[in-house]
């Protein structure tokens, strides 16, 4: 029997009004899924840009192999907010395979933005598949992506990065350094120790409290 609010929602997803399309887009992500699914769908190529934006934050909600493929065709969208929203819920809804579509597009992109949320996705998805190209990351000219490439790093349990991580230990922006403190946790030996009780003395009261968490977490006074 098909949920009593979905006429309305239906009604309310053709109205001209984009707050109404806004507000019914948010209801449809506590429908079951087959309901839900057929009315996001369209919504996709809204010609009102955040329209666009939470019908895409709505998939998350959603996930199924058709929301995958759909996101991994908006990765290719002329606008760059949407290619951005696509990669950032490819790693809610998506799966190891999208590791290789997330891949390309952080190789491809120019946006920093866009970047900056594959990076995140694939730290989300924690598959080893995505390190060599987080290691590329790091070299980004923007430091919110290095930040993110960090933080996946270590979401990935990425190793054999550390030699590569470690001299972030001294970058001018306390951001990243508290990033590498939260990495480095998920990276204990002995030179990540070093490093974190390094941090943990830093002039950033952030930075020292994430690496004395971090030190916490493996059990290192």
């Amino acid at each position: 029997m098909p949920h009593p609010r979905l006429q309305e929602l239906t009604l309310k997803l053709k109205s001209e009004n984009a707050s109404d399309r806004l507000l019914a887009l948010v209801a449809l992500r506590s429908l079951p899924s087959a309901e839900a699914f057929p009315l996001i769908k369209p919504m996709l190529f809204d010609d009102y840009l955040p329209v666009r934006s939470m019908a895409i934050r709505s998939l998350i909600h959603h996930p199924s192999a058709e929301s995958v493929s759909l996101l991994i065709q908006l990765l290719d969208d002329p606008n760059y907010e949407i290619r951005a929203g696509a990669a950032g819920a490819l790693g809610h809804v998506g799966d190891h395979d999208i590791v290789q579509a997330l891949s390309r597009v952080f190789l491809e992109d120019t946006e920093w933005l866009v970047c900056f949320s594959a990076a995140v996705s694939l730290g989300n998805l924690k598959d080893p598949g995505a390190y060599t190209v987080l290691l590329h990351a790091l070299d980004h000219p923007e430091t919110i992506v290095q930040q993110a490439a960090i933080a996946a790093l270590g979401e990935i349990k990425a190793f054999d990065a550390l030699e590569s991580l470690l001299p972030f230990v001294q970058a001018e922006d306390w951001m990243i350094r508290k990033s590498l403190a939260t990495t480095l946790g998920n990276l204990p030996g002995p030179k990540s120790i070093s490093a974190l009780k390094y941090l943990a003395k830093d002039d950033n009261p952030q930075v020292a409290a994430a690496a004395t968490v971090a030190l916490e977490l493996i059990h290192e006074p």
